[in-house]
C-alpha cells in the first residue's frame, strides 16, 4: 500500500470551490388550508369557552346558593329599590326572606360611618355604644336617612367600630325622626 503526500497549497481536482450558497427548495403549503383550519380551531375554542362560562355561572347561581345556606339563592327574592318619590311607614325593602338575615336593630338612620367603616349609622338610645355602623349592597340607604327603621342584616367584626352590619332588609317604622341621645 502506497501513501500519497498531499500538498495543501495545491487544489484537489476532485473538490471544487463553491461560491454560491446552496439552494433549498421550500415545501409547497396550501395557505388556504392553514387559515381555514386555524379559523375552525379558534371558533371551536371560543364556543367551548362561552358554553363553559355560562354553565358554571348557572350552576353557581342555582346549586351554589342552596349548598351555602341559601344566601346566594335568596338574592332572587330582592324587592324593588327604595323609591325616590316617597317612603311610607310600613314599607319593607330588600330581601323578601325574613330568615336570610338573623340580626335586627331599630333606630334612626344617619349618614356617615366611622373612620371608613360603614356608609351609614343607625343611632339608637343609649349613646355611641349602641350605634350600629352599616353598609348595604342590596338597599340604597341614602333614601332612608332621617327615618326610624328596623334593619335585618349580618354582623361583621369591625376594626374601628363596635357593631358593623351588612343590611339586607329594612322596614320603615316612623318618618322624619330626631336622632336619639
Amino acid at each position: 500500500m502506497e501513501i500519497k503526500t498531499i500538498d495543501l497549497d495545491k487544489m484537489d481536482p476532485v473538490t471544487q470551490e463553491v461560491d454560491e450558497a446552496p439552494v433549498y427548495q421550500s415545501k409547497i403549503i396550501n395557505k388556504n388550508m392553514i387559515s381555514k383550519s386555524n379559523i375552525l380551531i379558534t371558533a371551536t375554542f371560543v364556543i367551548v369557552a362561552m358554553v363553559g362560562f355560562y354553565t358554571g355561572a348557572t350552576l353557581k347561581t342555582f346549586i351554589g346558593g342552596k349548598l351555602n345556606g341559601g344566601t346566594s339563592g335568596s338574592l332572587k327574592n330582592i324587592q324593588a329599590e327604595v323609591p325616590l318619590s316617597g317612603v311610607k311607614v310600613g314599607d319593607i325593602y330588600g330581601s323578601a326572606d325574613e330568615k336570610a338575615f338573623n340580626t335586627t336593630a331599630t333606630g334612626v338612620l344617619d349618614k356617615g360611618g366611622l373612620n371608613g367603616e360603614g356608609t351609614h349609622k343607625l343611632v339608637r338610645p343609649g349613646g355611641l355604644s349602641q350605634t350600629v355602623y352599616m353598609t348595604s349592597s342590596v338597599i340604597d340607604l341614602d333614601t332612608l336617612v332621617g327615618h326610624q327603621i328596623t334593619v335585618w342584616g349580618e354582623t361583621f367584626k369591625g376594626q374601628k367600630t363596635g357593631w358593623l352590619m351588612d343590611v339586607g332588609r329594612v322596614k320603615v317604622e316612623n318618618l322624619n325622626m330626631p336622632l336619639p341621645k
